[in-house]
């Protein structure tokens, strides 16, 4: 058997810890178990926890490519893969010069760009026209929710999209996972846990607020694990706190046990950029519900519906902290019926939702992409 060859293109940067991470390294284990050759082409500081400036993330973003193009010009590679980026835009044309196929995964909209790159919003149309472009020139575009898939659909006029949502792990992610003993000295139990990047559409600050409403149990804790542009309001919060536990980024190794020792997984995501408008489906909704413990989300398209659909969390009005708290105390007094939720979370995520499942989907589309072009 022939094994076909995909280069992987990732200009974020993906840290253990961030679900940008876990999707594009479980994907990619997804495919080599299928008989894939991957090779994965990212910035070398995605290893590195600190800010990098601008200058040196454009710079890396050119010697990334021209790594890659050597890499394809020496090896017979199927097909690229791009996790969609602005600066991917001159790979796109030349994968097109080359006749290489090539599969465009979006993430979110435009405006994702906007809040990680804010002086590309005095360019708005040239950056749009970039990023659209390569949705227009793409074999085929995965995205992650139903309302993304519709979205890009009326910008490119063209009907090439698949829906591929994020999953979990079932076996590394499990109920009864322990705590690694490096971490047992900085827990606390009871906890509540929100874990990823502290992006601005997180709902951070309504996390801080919630710990500080009257509602919220007295002996229940906040855990916080992650990293980002919200860190150092995280921890100021947590030197005026004892009940905010800040351990930073973790191993994606460690997350199943600091997960499944808690009482309910936090995603209380607000609006800003407009990101509910394509729908959500964060991946710590899933790895939450795939170590049985029951989820607190926000009333957005998407991830509340599959709440509500599996009964398996209660869901909040956006950027209310005092709906936070309530539901944090609700879960907390309430310890039978927020096991229930786990375990119907766990039930559906090992039936429907492994990240093997969403790999077997992809490969399905990456084979007919190339039988199509080899036909």
């Amino acid at each position: 058997m022939v094994k076909r060859r995909l280069a992987y293109l990732c200009l974020q940067a993906t840290r253990e810890g961030q679900a940008s991470y876990a999707h594009v390294h479980e994907i990619i284990k997804g495919l080599k178990r299928r008989g894939w050759v991957v090779n994965l082409f990212e910035p070398s500081y995605a290893k590195v926890y600190k800010i990098i400036n601008p200058l040196k993330r454009l710079q890396e973003f050119l010697r990334v490519q021209l790594r890659l193009w050597f890499h394809i010009r020496r090896e017979k590679i199927d097909i690229l893969y791009i996790r969609w980026h602005f600066a991917s835009f001159f790979t796109v044309l030349w994968a097109r010069r080359r006749r290489l196929p090539v599969i465009q995964e979006v993430n979110g909209p435009y405006e994702d760009l906007f809040i990680a790159w804010p002086w590309t919003r005095h360019f708005t149309k040239f950056f749009i026209w970039l990023m659209r472009t390569q949705l227009h020139m793409a074999e085929a575009v995965i995205t992650v929710t139903p309302q993304l898939a519709s979205w890009v659909q009326k910008e490119t006029n063209h009907d090439r999209v698949y829906v591929i949502p994020n999953g979990a792990d079932t076996t590394l992610f499990y109920p009864g996972a322990m705590i690694k003993p490096g971490l047992l000295q900085h827990i606390k139990k009871p906890y509540v846990i929100f874990f990823g990047a502290f992006a601005p559409w997180q709902g951070i600050e309504t996390m801080l607020k919630a710990l500080r409403d009257p509602t919220w149990p007295e002996t229940v804790y906040l855990v916080i694990v992650g990293d980002g542009v919200g860190r150092k309001l995280v921890e100021n919060a947590s030197v005026h706190t004892e009940r905010l536990i800040y351990i930073g980024p973790q191993p994606y190794a460690y997350m199943p046990g600091l997960i499944a020792n808690s009482i309910a997984g936090l995603c209380p995501k607000n609006n800003k950029g407009q990101r509910s408008d394509t729908g959500l489906f964060p991946l710590k909704l899933f790895e939450t519900l795939s170590c049985g413990v029951p989820v607190i989300v926000t009333d957005f398209p998407g991830m509340a519906d599959f709440v509500r659909e599996n009964s398996c969390g209660l869901v909040i009005p956006p950027d209310k902290p005092e709906a936070l708290a309530e539901a944090v105390r609700y879960i907390f007094e309430n310890p039978q019926i927020g096991v229930e939720m786990g375990m119907r979370g766990r039930s559906v995520i090992e039936k429907k939702h492994s990240w093997d499942a969403r790999a077997s989907v992809t490969d399905k589309i990456l084979s007919m992409l190339i039988q199509h072009e080899e036909a």
